[in-house]
């Protein structure tokens, strides 16, 4: 394994650090994880469930049609 170093703000690093402790998980393996995630591309069945559930709902829309409606609601 790796080892890392970082600069974080001290404020960040004291809520890190309780935040992982009410959780029962290292500092270090929050990190790891949120890196492991933001690496990866993410693939169709790891994304969140209301993802999921949103694909295909606009089977015919296209951006154009996305950016009149943008265009006419924010008008």
């Amino acid at each position: 394994m790796a080892k890392l170093t970082l600069s974080v703000d001290d404020r960040v690093v004291h809520r890190a650090k309780r935040y992982a402790k009410q959780r029962g998980v290292s500092v270090s393996k929050m990190v790891e994880t949120y890196l492991d995630a933001v690496s990866e591309p993410a693939q169709e069945s790891e994304a969140p469930p209301v993802l999921k559930s949103l694909r295909g709902v606009l089977k015919r829309g296209s951006v154009e049609d996305y950016r009149k409606h943008l265009l006419a609601k924010y008008r």
